[in-house]
């Protein structure tokens, strides 16, 4: 009977070891940067917008990612990239990954810079076209200063006639 038990609490540990691994919390690029020697070598999860272009290089892409502190390039067989559908600028929202990867602090395969060899990427969220949001308060402003502008430049020329 306590074998049972304790095997028993025994799976049920390993399952919730499991799925803490399974679901990391992904870390903050400043963390990354700050801490970069503690994280060099180490898969890490990091998430964040998808931002530029999809830089296909051969069999493997480049991805920036944003997490609305910094932007880390993400180095990415092209297959894992397949997924994303959506980039992020001016005039859209990039779409939300995860990516479990590799950090490097000075990757000596990319020139010294730091970067994440993705191992996975997992779509959490959909980008799209934002729509611009034009501030009326502002728009009105900007025509009472264009009439104040106009009627400084009338005065000043009835005054030297």
């Amino acid at each position: 009977m306590i074998k049972k038990v304790v095997s028993c609490q025994l799976s049920v540990a390993s399952v919730l070891f499991l799925l803490s691994v399974a679901y990391a919390q992904p870390i903050f690029s400043t963390a990354l940067i700050k801490n970069a020697k503690q994280y060099d070598g180490k898969i890490v999860v990091y998430a964040g917008e998808v931002i530029g272009d999809i830089m296909v290089r051969g069999e493997f892409a480049w991805i920036n990612v944003n997490d609305n502190k910094n932007a880390i390039g993400i180095w990415a067989a092209k297959e894992l990239t397949k997924t994303i559908s959506n980039t992020g600028s001016y005039k859209s929202k990039g779409d939300e990954i995860e990516i479990t990867g590799i950090f490097h602090r000075t990757c000596v395969e990319h020139g010294g810079d730091l970067d994440i060899h993705a191992q996975t990427i997992r779509k959490i969220g959909s980008g799209g076209v934002t729509e611009e949001i034009i501030s009326v308060r502002k728009r009105n402003l900007v025509f009472l200063l264009l009439g104040l502008l106009c009627l400084a430049l009338i005065l000043k020329q009835s005054k030297s006639k």
